[in-house]
């Protein structure tokens, strides 16, 4: 059966068929068993407009591709600052900001995998999606150095510590917990514990916080400084 022709937006309403455009990008980037191999024809198929009407919006699929990533990191940093606003200490922020991250990824395996599955050109990697990436670890840089009890964990390194220290331990955490998100999702077949119970473990191994401290942060009884 033919495919029945798309109405063409009324005049003033490009932003319809601009926002249809990102949305079935996202959606296929999502779904996609390659995302890399996406093209520009498959986002037109999937909206039901010809190819050349993407070009009125977007420049080309990189341009369309780095927009999508860059939603789904404000997405990710808005919940993560949200988290993270009513936080009484900095452990409980990093516990906040940390736990949104995991529960976001695990909830949202094919936007987590867009984002950071590796599975995209380099140049819309993490820490080049016009800054909004960086900007996400920036910022659980910050909230270790400010969280940790240095000397308390060999991984833990606190305000005490040199801007690379800093840099560095927040990118061995994210490396953990990106790890855990991306296990957890392509081996749904392996007991796992709990997944708050495998955060606490993994955060009290960064901060030289114990477990049943993390843990009481995330039960709501924040009381640690």
């Amino acid at each position: 059966m033919a495919q029945a022709a798309r109405r063409r937006n009324p005049r003033g309403q490009g932003q319809v068929l601009r926002d249809q455009l990102v949305e079935a990008t996202a959606r296929l980037l999502a779904t996609m068993d390659r995302p890399e191999t996406l093209t520009l024809r498959q986002v037109a198929r999937e909206v039901g407009v010809a190819p050349a009407s993407i070009y009125g919006h977007f420049p080309d699929l990189t341009a369309l591709i780095e927009h999508v990533l860059k939603l789904r990191y404000d997405e990710l940093g808005r919940l993560m600052n949200d988290a993270a606003a009513d936080a009484a200490t900095p452990l409980a922020e990093l516990v906040a900001r940390c736990a949104s991250y995991v529960h976001w990824g695990v909830g949202h395996p094919g936007e987590y995998r867009t984002i950071v599955g590796g599975a995209m050109p380099e140049q819309l990697g993490p820490l080049n999606a016009h800054g909004a990436g960086e900007e996400l670890l920036n910022a659980l840089v910050r909230a270790l150095a400010a969280a940790a009890v240095p000397g308390g964990e060999p991984l833990a390194m606190g305000k005490e510590s040199t801007a690379a220290e800093q840099w560095q331990a927040g990118l061995i955490l994210w490396t953990g917990l990106h790890g855990l998100v991306s296990l957890y999702n392509s081996h749904g077949n392996v007991p796992w514990p709990a997944l708050d119970d495998l955060l606490a473990q993994l955060l009290g191994l960064h901060t030289g916080r114990s477990k049943s401290e993390i843990e009481d942060i995330m039960a709501g009884g924040a009381t640690a400084s």
